[in-house]
């Protein structure tokens, strides 16, 4: 069951291929990468994270517009955009992986409900971007780390099409 968590699956993956993934994250602070560096030997395969909570960092260290910021907001598909093409050119690594999202239980918006998420991917080849909507009525704990689920598992899912 342990080693059934997407990160090992995950781990093996990327390390097989010799690949580089970094991280960028707002609404789970963290927990994605504490997830992959869970995994014995991540060294190989994890090189830089970021935990890009306030607007001011998304913009000082993965260039994302003030613009975007201040029209669409932090938790955006655009922002989830530049996020990731930000943390690509910034780490040089070969995947990286951003999450922005509203945990809750407070922050919500009738347009962008507590349990709103946009998980970004870029490689050299591609942007992806996916919106969640989980159930805002999830403790933030718990919300976090079914955040970090989904976007291990869409990192999963990508890295089975490349």
């Amino acid at each position: 069951m342990f080693f059934t968590k997407p990160e090992y699956k995950i781990a093996k993956i990327l390390t097989q291929k010799g690949l580089i993934v970094s991280t960028a994250e707002s609404c789970t602070g963290g927990l994605i990468s504490s997830r992959l560096t869970d995994v014995s030997g991540s060294s190989a395969f994890i090189k830089e994270n970021y935990v890009t909570y306030a607007n001011e960092v998304k913009s000082k260290l993965l260039n994302v517009s003030q613009e975007t910021l201040n029209t669409q907001g932090a938790v955006s598909e655009q922002c989830a955009r530049e996020m990731a093409q930000g943390l690509f050119i910034q780490t040089k690594c070969d995947i990286a992986l951003c999450i922005t999202g509203i945990a809750g239980p407070t922050g919500g918006t009738p347009e962008k409900p507590v349990g709103t998420v946009f998980i970004s991917i870029k490689n050299k080849d591609l942007l992806l971007v996916k919106k969640f909507n989980l159930n805002p009525r999830l403790k933030r704990t718990k919300m976090k780390y079914a955040f970090s689920q989904k976007a291990l598992e869409f990192l999963l899912e990508f890295l089975k099409t490349i």
